[in-house]
């Protein structure tokens, strides 16, 4: 995993004795934008936006702890613990206010953070978010025994690959090194352990942590973006009828000041596929103030 090589000069900031978060910060301008990459991902699922971006903006994107190249360790990864990494996060790069740009896992991370600490935001960018899409308790139940340890390791390199796919409407060339990093990962048991022991939880504290219900607390102007192909969101297993769109539709209706962008040929992995749309929708976004 240390051989993976990241698209921007990345920093090291020490938040306390057990966790030292991996960052890159590009580009400059009135505005931080402070990128924050869903499950089993890490900072590089925004190299493609920062590349863009950063010549407007200010641009960070940080490793949450255990991915990537921050501290791996026993975190409690809840979405509320990855919201309060990213509150001392900011605190020690002294960044006063931000748009905060959070991608599935990153998205409903980002919703918490919005709950906690609105004083810190400007704006709210969400692609793809995990949180819209609600889970009666015996759903919950159902990934607990589903989703363990086991099973994510079981997964072989097929599977693995199709995983990937599934992010996407169409894969494209320039994002097949996840698959190869995820692959030299699975060749290292420590990390790959590690990786596998997370993995769950992360999914599990998503799942206990709802945010549905409270996004009507969200005053911040809020943007938010769906690949109209996703395959993730909704499930396709407990919730086969239901559309990605009603999603979108539902949880964009709770909140207060949002607007919703569904991208065309885009899957899960919107801001990967839906480049020069979103970017035009971001720049007009944070145009306005």
């Amino acid at each position: 995993m240390h051989s993976w090589s990241y698209p921007f000069p990345t920093h090291k900031i020490k938040l306390n004795d057990s966790l030292t978060i991996n960052y890159i910060d590009e580009g400059q301008g009135s505005k931080t934008l402070v990128f924050v990459h869903g499950l089993g991902s890490n900072l590089k699922a925004w190299q493609k936006n920062i590349t863009e971006l950063k010549k407007q903006y200010r641009c960070i994107a940080l490793d949450l702890p255990n991915y990537g190249q921050s501290s791996q360790g026993n975190y409690p990864f809840g979405m509320s613990y990855f919201a309060e990494v990213l509150q001392h996060f900011m605190d020690k790069l002294e960044i006063e206010k931000a748009v905060l740009v959070g991608h599935s896992m990153g998205g409903q991370t980002a919703i918490h953070f919005a709950l906690s600490y609105p004083e810190k935001l400007s704006h709210l960018i969400l692609m793809a978010p995990a949180g819209f899409e609600t889970f009666t308790p015996q759903q919950v139940q159902w990934f607990e025994q589903i989703y363990t340890k086991a099973f994510v390791q079981s997964a072989t390199e097929t599977q693995i690959r199709n995983n990937f796919q599934l992010n996407f409407y169409k894969m494209p060339a320039d994002a097949q090194f996840m698959i190869s990093d995820r692959l030299e990962m699975k060749a290292d048991s420590a990390a790959y352990d590690s990786y596998c022991t997370m993995i769950p939880r992360c999914v599990i504290g998503m799942l206990k942590e709802p945010v549905f219900e409270r996004l009507s607390e969200i005053q911040i102007p809020s943007l938010v973006f769906f690949g109209e192909e996703d395959r993730l969101i909704p499930n396709s297993f407990l919730h086969a009828q239901l559309k990605t769109l009603e999603v979108a539709q539902s949880g964009v209706a709770k909140l207060p000041n949002a607007e919703l962008v569904m991208v065309p040929k885009a899957g899960h992995f919107v801001q990967w596929e839906g480049t020069a749309l979103i970017h035009d929708k971001v720049r007009d976004f944070l145009g306005k103030e």
